[in-house]
């Protein structure tokens, strides 16, 4: 913390001062900064011509500035020090009280140590007294500690204090520095305060141009509204003359538009008969196509019927075949496979044959034509000629030329000569075919292919085997020049041109020729402008057919001295329709600098056109925007400027000059001149490149028009109209002028002269601006003549006039006439008049007003002395009284109340006075109101009364007003009774009188205009007080849909509950007596016609109380109108039933008669029948059904154009209990306390409305079965602007009626299909509404549909069918039947679980058998090893008719033995719901015999292995024990009585078979019976035999024998041997056992 005061010298302390803010400004600003030479100064430098006088002075000046400037950089360095030493200062001084505050907490520190160390002692001194040892020495180093601590508290305060004195020296040094630096600080001080003087000085100034702006700006605005004022009423008057103007050509309009509506409604009925007819015969078309496609529908179902039949035939055919093939032991399907294989292969026989027939037909046939064209060219084939002495085809095509050119017929061509006479006219030659192929359509019908001139040679001989082609030979090469001699060219131009004119034939359309010029061209004239040579120019032009049908254009060519520099590129387009066009590119390349025309030809069918060629080299353009300068009037010693502008149109820059119309027109070249970049710059140098590029544009693509003309054009439009606004040269957008200097003083001074610019070079496509300056010296007219000379000698001479007046006059008024525009009687105007002279000395000014005028206009002062050569100022006060009509006399014009008034200015020793005038426009500033007396009769406290008065202003000014004072129950509007009314204009203001209770008013209402006039409006009322009251008076509705419903609630309040005034104001009329408390009854009066339903609309409410009440709002259309929508709607299509049943009788005499006959006949025909009719008969016919009426009510809801209405409904108030009235006795109502309920009802079209089905809203499904969906789909389409979020209100969720798809939102104009379900779960008549919200309302769909329930019966009991055994390979059918009991036909398919395509599936899982048996639920079983269903069902689908049968057909045909066939029929009704499941069961065997009964010992799935089939020899030896378990279970619940035996029973059955077999009958035999019966069992029969197709049960009961072991359960066996076909033995094992419960045995497993 120690610092040294040597670290701060006086040097360094001075450096680090910053500057005075005022200071820093001062010396940024410019009179401090070194100013630079003037221009003039600097120019005098550049040529030489210093002056030592000039050069001294300036020295002096620039000691003196940088004198001035040493002192400011010092007197900175100063204050730059001052703040420095502030700083420090600062520093130093918190410092110092730091240093301070440190020492202070040292002492008290050194306090404590040493108050420490005494109690230290203490406690020493009585430890030694107390011999603790321990204690001693610990309080012994603990004083040490306190020792070293006080050592250390002394040193850093003797540090503290050094640092402190230091400290307090650097402190004293600097405030000595700072005395020293006392004056300069207050010095600053000063300068600041100068400094926010002069600012505040500036901010005033400021405010006070602020206050002067917005002077200013109030005057113009006043200035512009009065002009708004007059331009309104000169548009009046302008429009009221558009109007007349108007009303007079409608009147003419009309008189013609009536003759051109006759002759309209002329040509509209003959088109009407003619659509009629052509409607005729198109029906007459659709019936006959409809009855033929009726025959073909009906020809289609005989084909089908009988193709059925045919079908079914030989399904039973071969179902037959099959049988018999079963029958007889045979494979019925290899049978049926090898003939449906044959069948095939016969037919693919068949189809071969018919083909190779065809084939053979169409071979014949070609060898045939073949053979016929073969004969035909033999037949024109002329016999070949050897030519003698052959010449070339040059030759031949030369001599063919020359014979045309000269005339010669051309009956015979040297390639092909006529055989026969049998051609009346001579063939034409090929080069004219191939010429005019070219130009002129061909019709390809009147072609014929066949006799094509290809098959056969062009030349004769050509096809000849001992033909050889020519060869030329070298001499005859170099024979002709190339393009052939003079001679030949003009032969070959003769030939093109009779060509031509072979080719061109005129055009005739409809009778009309056409002439002119067949194809226009756009542009007209193909310009190449300000071409540079070397560079490639391109242009295209559009050909346009202007024929009246197809045409062609071709090529010819350009002008000769055109073609070595333009190329044209054209593609024949070929045929060309009217209108028709096709582009043409020109291709320019100049190669000379000299303008060329000429034209590019082209040939058409109609004649030869051409389109004029121009290529114009680059020009100067030059011209003046104007010829006469006229600067006016200006006094001698004024000076003033006006531009001319110099514009250069052309593509070619030149030199110019201005000089006097007397001075020589040489340019000299070696003078120096001044440069056109000191004269102008360019500001904007996209602007220039821009223009560059265009123009460089133009010359490639060809374009006519030059942007740098119109960007010129616009230029100087734009300067010109400145240059007249403000009078001062104004700066263009590319070039800025430099300022205007004087003319040397060298050169002679004339009165008019030119600015700086007088020469130079202007550019091309660029303009120059050129100052004149008129500088008046001697009063009069000047008049001088300049012209404009140029290098370039093709440019002419331009010249123009300058013309100006001076004028002397030593007082004048630069207002001659003071306008006071409109003034008030009685009010005071004030202006000033200003009086300028240029005069010398002083002059006495004496100021006189008429003598008519002067109690209404004074001058102050009326005399004055006008100082030389200053302006002075006299005050005008005009205050017009109401006697200045006739006070003013021939100065006031009573008619247009104007007021011009001379003034005069009388000047010492002048004879001739100063005049001005004073005009202004005196009008009054009365307003009237009318009617003068408002009486607004009985109003209760809860409404208010309107009424209109008018307000008239007569003033010729608009006057502000007000209605000020009103009461409070009076309101005034608009605008609140404030206002503006303009000149002779009158308002209506609507006065409203409410209530605020119930007495008699009489008061007064004062109208205020802005002057303090007063104007007076005199009301009374009677106000009343009714006994009930509403708690809204006003309902305003949304804006509602047609057919929806917007509804609001309101109360009606009775609080009278006591007479009692003191406590609340009391139901009274005016003054009288107050109403009695008790029930008070209302009635809401609607009108039966209204939209508006009030519930309830009568009632009673008692003292205290309150009823609500409901308003509804639901607009409709009316039912009148709605029926006449519909009549309309059907008289049209009666009428246009009956014009089309009458007009088939009438088609021969529809061209004799006029359309409106026809029409009258018609109208008087249906008008006859009509009226032949009853009424009730005609009602009856045209009575519109509720459909139609749904019809019309659609239509007309979409054209619905919106509609606004405002209802008023009167609520009546009586006394008493409406159920107390006798009988229909009404009420006494009073008509003052009846209370009015106003409804703002905004009827709109639905947003929304139904598309399909015509717009109806109810949805029908009709008949739908129980348990099915039926789907309908209903179209929506929005019809508003804007698009709209779409909510539907929620259906019933356990009704029959869903919403598919809802959707969320509706664009605008789109259409969505809703689909609705209508899924019936009972039979019942179901009916929802679907309403459709949006923000603009709510559409209501009704969905109504009928549920049917699907009852059908079946003849199977149980549902299960067993189809019993079968011998393996054999079939037996049976058979049930479906009984449908409901109203609906029900369409039905039966399906086998077998053949379902989820049984793959389910066969991937475990086995049914490797769970427990009450897991258990396959229910199809053992199938056919080959692959065929085990079960079939005839038929497999159908339609039950309502109240109908069908009967069924099962057919079980196992191929294997098993016992576990098994398959699950289901009967499916309406392709959805599962009505019947029918458990379909077989068992199959081997031989004829079966045993069945028992406990099953295996699972009803087969292995997968295949056990081989024994035959019949090894079959006896390989017989095996069958076992049958058969378990019996006594059932013992009571000991003392003897319980019924156990029983059970075995099946022995002999199946039927077709099968021949040696027995007919199956025998069966039990062994053991004896073993068995000690045991208890008892079996009958023990032996038998059984018929085929019949079933023997053998009971068996057991009874336990006396010795029986409960514990232990009894098993005995038997032999069971059955003799058929075969001999089966059957091992019976018999396990019998006693449980106390049924169901307690144990499982046994064997």
């Amino acid at each position: 913390m120690e610092e040294d005061a040597s670290l701060f010298p006086e040097g360094e302390l001075l450096d680090g001062v910053p500057l005075v803010e005022g200071e820093k400004d001062k010396l940024e600003d410019a009179e401090f900064e070194v100013e630079p030479l003037p221009l003039e100064a600097e120019g005098r430098a550049n040529l030489g011509c210093h002056s030592p006088q000039k050069e001294q002075i300036a020295d002096a000046e620039g000691r003196k500035k940088k004198a001035t400037v040493q002192e400011r950089m010092e007197a900175l360095y100063l204050r730059k020090n001052l703040s420095h030493l502030d700083k420090l200062h600062e520093e130093k001084d918190l410092f110092i009280q730091k240093t301070r505050e440190e020492l202070r907490a040292c002492r008290q520190r050194m306090d404590l140590i040493t108050k420490q160390q005494e109690s230290m002692a203490a406690k020493v001194a009585a430890e030694r007294e107390a011999k603790n040892t321990a204690a001693v020495g610990r309080l012994q180093a603990a004083s040490r500690r306190l020792c070293m601590e006080l050592e250390s508290e002394r040193a850093q305060q003797q540090k503290t204090q050094a640092t402190l004195k230091e400290s307090e020296n650097t402190m004293w040094h600097l405030e000595i520095r700072e005395g020293q630096l006392e004056d300069v600080r207050r010095a600053a001080q000063e300068e600041a305060a100068a400094v926010r003087r002069h600012l505040q000085v500036q901010a005033a100034e400021q405010l006070r141009k602020e206050k002067e702006t917005l002077r200013t700006v109030e005057r113009s605005r006043l200035l512009r509204v009065r002009k708004s004022a007059y331009l309104q009423k000169e548009h009046g008057l302008r429009h009221q003359k558009l109007v007349e103007d108007a009303q007079k050509n409608h009147r003419v309009a009309v008189k013609f538009l009536k003759a051109s509506l006759g002759r309209i409604r002329e040509r509209e009925r003959k088109e009407e008969l003619e659509s009629r007819e052509q409607m005729q015969r198109r029906m007459d078309a659709v019936l006959a196509l409809k009855n033929s496609i009726t025959a073909n529908r009906e020809t289609l179902r005989k084909f089908q019927v009988r193709g059925q039949a045919r079908a079914e035939l030989a399904e039973q055919k071969a179902q037959a075949e099959k049988g018999a093939i079963l029958a007889q032991g045979g494979d019925a399907f290899k049978h049926l496979f090898h003939q449906r294989r044959r069948q095939e292969l016969e037919a693919q026989k068949r189809a071969f044959e018919e083909e190779q027939k065809l084939r053979k037909q169409e071979i014949v046939h070609r060898i045939l034509k073949e053979e016929a064209e073969e004969e035909d060219r033999r037949k024109k084939r002329h016999p070949p000629t050897k030519p003698e002495g052959r010449r070339t085809v040059r030759d031949k095509t030369w001599s063919y030329i020359s014979d045309f050119c000269e005339g010669k017929s051309a009956a015979v061509t040297p390639c092909r000569p006529l055989e026969n006479d049998t051609f009346a006219h001579p063939k034409t030659p090929w080069l004219v075919e191939a010429i005019s192929s070219d130009s002129v359509q061909v019709d390809p019908g009147n072609v014929n292919w066949e006799d094509e001139t290809l098959a056969e040679p062009e030349i004769s001989g050509l096809w000849n085997e001992d033909y050889k082609p020519y060869q030329v030979p070298k001499e005859d090469v170099d024979r002709k020049p190339v393009g052939g001699t003079k001679m030949d060219k003009d032969i070959l131009a003769r030939t093109m041109e009779q060509l031509r004119g072979t080719v061109i034939h005129k055009q005739v359309v409809s009778g009309r020729e056409f002439k002119g010029r067949p194809f226009n061209s756009k542009p007209k004239l193909i310009h190449f402008k300000d071409f540079d040579i070397g560079k490639v120019y391109k242009k295209k032009i559009t050909l346009i057919n202007a024929t009246y049908t197809i045409n062609y254009c071709k090529l010819v060519g350009v002008s000769e001295q055109l073609k070595d520099f333009i190329h044209v590129d054209f593609d024949p387009p070929g045929p060309m329709s009217a209108g028709m066009s096709c582009e043409v590119l020109v291709t320019f390349k100049p190669m000379t600098n000299k303008d060329l025309e000429g034209d590019v030809s082209f040939l058409a069918q109609t004649g030869e056109f051409s389109v004029p060629l121009k290529c114009s080299t680059k020009k100067c353009s030059l011209s003046l925007d104007k010829e006469l300068v006229d600067f006016g009037s200006y006094v001698v010693g004024e000076t003033a400027s006006r531009i001319i502008t110099l514009t250069n149109a052309g593509g070619l820059g030149t030199r110019f000059k201005f000089l006097l119309a007397s001075e020589s027109c040489e340019m000299d070249i070696s003078q120096s001149v001044l440069k056109i970049s000191s004269v102008f710059t360019y500001e904007d140098k996209s602007f220039y490149e821009k223009v560059t590029t265009s123009f460089s544009e133009q010359h490639v693509e060809g374009n006519e028009s030059s942007p740098i003309e119109e960007t010129s054009q616009k230029e100087s439009g734009k300067l010109d109209s400145k240059e007249q606004e403000e009078g001062r040269p104004a700066d263009s957008e590319g070039v800025t002028m430099t300022t205007i200097v004087n003319i040397p003083p060298s050169e002679e001074q004339t009165e008019i002269s030119l600015g700086e610019i007088r020469e130079g070079e202007i550019g091309p496509f660029s303009s120059i601006k050129v100052p004149v300056i008129f500088t008046p010296v001697l009063p009069g007219a000047v008049h001088t003549r300049f012209k404009v000379v140029f290098k370039n000698p093709q440019c002419p001479t331009l010249c123009f006039r300058v013309i100006g007046v001076a004028i002397d006059v030593p007082v004048w008024v630069p207002k001659p006439n003071v306008d006071l525009k409109i003034c008030m009687y009685d009010r005071l105007y004030q202006d000033s008049v200003l009086v300028h002279t240029r005069s010398k000395a002083a002059l006495r000014l004496k100021f006189e007003v008429c003598k008519e005028l002067r109690g209404h206009l004074e001058l102050l002062p009326e005399m004055g002395y006008i100082q030389a050569l200053s302006s002075y100022s006299v005050q005008l006060k005009f205050l017009p009284r109401h006697s200045l009509p006739e006070d003013a006399g021939k100065y006031f014009d009573k008619e247009s109340r104007v007021l011009e008034a001379p003034m005069t200015i009388r000047v010492a020793d002048q004879t001739k006075p100063v005049g001005f005038t004073v005009h202004a426009i005196v009008t009054t500033s009365d307003m009237e109101l009318s009617p003068s007396e408002v009486d607004f009769g009985y109003c209760t406290i809860y409404e208010a009364v309107r009424t209109q008065v008018s307000l008239c202003n007569h003033s010729l000014l608009p006057q502000e007003f007000g209605f000020v004072g009103l009461p409070k129950f009076v309101d005034i509007q608009p605008n609140d009774g404030f206002g503006t009314i303009l000149p002779l204009e009158t308002l209506q203001l609507d006065v409203v009188f409410q209530p605020t209770k119930a007495r008699d008013y009489n008061f007064e209402l004062v109208c205020k205009s802005e002057i303090n006039r007063c104007f007076k409006l005199t009301c009374r009322a009677m106000g009343v007080h009714p006994p009930l009251e509403l708690s809204h008076y006003q309902i305003k509705f949304a804006a509602t849909s047609l057919y929806d419903t917007s509804v609001a609630t309101l109360y009606v309040i009775n609080s009278h509950v006591s007479v009692n005034a003191l406590i609340h104001s009391v139901p009274r009329v005016g003054s009288e007596e107050a109403c009695p408390v008790g029930p008070t009854s209302f009635e809401f009066l609607l009108s039966p016609d209204l939209p508006i339903t009030i519930s309830p609309s009568v009632g009673t409410v008692c003292p205290g109380k309150r009823c609500l009440v409901q308003v509804a709002f639901r607009p409709v259309l009316p039912s009148k109108l709605i029926q006449q929508e519909a009549f309309q709607a059907l008289t049209k299509e009666a009428e246009g039933k009956l014009s089309y049943k009458d007009m088939a009788p009438q088609r021969k005499d529809l061209q004799r008669q006029s359309v409106s006959t026809l029409r009258l006949q018609n109208r008087d025909r249906l008008f006859r029948a009509s009226s032949n009719q009853p009424p009730e008969q005609q009602k009856q016919d045209l009575r519109c059904s509720s459909h139609e009426d749904q019809v019309a009510r659609a239509t007309l809801v979409r054209s619905f154009p919106g509609k606004f209405d405002k209802f008023v409904i009167p609520c009546v108030v009586a006394s008493g209990d409406i159920q107390d009235r006798k009988g229909m006795e009404p009420l006494s109502f009073s008509p003052h306390n009846t209370l009015y309920l106003e409804l703002w009802c905004p009827a709109v079209a639905p947003s929304i409305v139904v598309t399909s089905n015509k717009g109806t809203t109810i949805s029908n499904f009709g008949h739908i079965a129980v348990g099915h969906c039926g789907v309908k789909k209903v179209s929506i389409q929005n019809i508003s602007p804007e698009d709209l979020a779409v909510e539907f209100s929620m259906l019933n969720p356990n009704g029959p009626f869903v919403l598919l798809n809802p959707i969320r939102k509706l664009l605008a104009g789109e259409t969505q299909v809703l689909a609705l379900s209508f899924s019936p779960r009972e039979s019942v008549l179901a009916q929802e509404a679907l309403d459709i919200i949006t923000k603009r309302g709510t559409l209501s769909l009704t969905l109504v549909g009928t549920g049917v329930a699907s009852m059908i019966t079946c003849s199977i009991e149980g549902d299960v069918l067993n189809m019993g055994y079968v011998i393996a390979r054999e079939s037996v059918s049976s058979g049930f039947k479906l009984q449908n009991n409901c109203s609906l036909p029900i369409r039905f398919s039966l399906q086998l679980d077998s053949l379902s395509s989820t049984r793959a599936k389910a066969r991937q899982q475990l086995p049914q058998f490797l769970t427990s048996r009450a897991k258990r639920a396959e229910v199809v079983g053992v199938q056919n090893h080959s692959g065929q269903s085990v079960f079939s069902v005839v038929p497999v689908e159908g339609v039950l008719e309502a109240g109908g049968a069908q009967d069924f057909t099962v057919t079980f045909s196992p191929d294997h033995e098993s016992l576990y066939f098994s398959d699950r029929l289901q009967v499916v009704l309406l392709e959805k719901k599962i009505s019947r499941q029918i458990l379909l069961k077989g068992a199959a065997r081997e031989h004829m015999m079966f045993v069945e009964g028992g406990d099953p010992l295996d699972v009803p799935v087969e292995s997968l292995t295949v056990i081989p089939a024994l035959d019949s020899e090894h079959r006896e030896e390989a017989e095996e024990l069958k076992p049958i378990l058969v378990t019996l279970e006594y059932l013992q619940l009571d000991v003392d009585m003897p319980a019924p035996p156990a029983t059970r029973e075995l099946h022995v059955g002999c199946i039927r078979t077709t099968q021949l077999s040696p027995k007919k009958t199956v025998e069966f035999s039990l062994d053991s019976i004896t073993s068995l019966q000690h045991k208890g069992f008892t079996i009958e029969p023990s032996r038998g035999f059984v018929e085929r197709g019949q079933t023997k049960t053998i009971s068996i009961s057991w009874t336990p024998p006396a010795d029986f072991d409960p514990d232990h359960p009894l098993m005995a066996s038997a032999l069971l041997q059955l003799r058929g076909d075969v001999k089966e033995l059957y091992k019976v094992l018999f396990v019998a056992q006693v449980v106390s419960s049924p169901g307690g045995h144990r499982s046994l497993s064997t």
